[in-house]
């Protein structure tokens, strides 16, 4: 396998992993704060907290990706 080929695939496998690394972020992120909320008896705003955090860190992932497939 020619090295234009491989480095194709290598992008392709990065890409690929983008929908489920931010899917996960955000969902860990309100099942955290869902569980704190029902812990503490304090309503939505652990939810809405971890939420935020998840989707922050979602799009961290997402930047740290692409500048791997970048630099490919």
């Amino acid at each position: 396998m020619d090295d234009e080929k491989r480095k194709m695939l290598r992008t392709l496998g990065y890409v690929s992993t983008i929908g489920l690394a931010m899917g996960i972020s955000v969902g860990l992120g309100a099942l955290i704060g869902r569980y704190l909320d029902t812990r503490f008896k304090t309503g939505p705003w652990f939810f809405f907290i971890f939420l935020g955090f998840g989707i922050v860190a979602a799009f961290k992932n997402l930047h740290i990706m692409y500048k791997k497939t970048k630099d490919l």
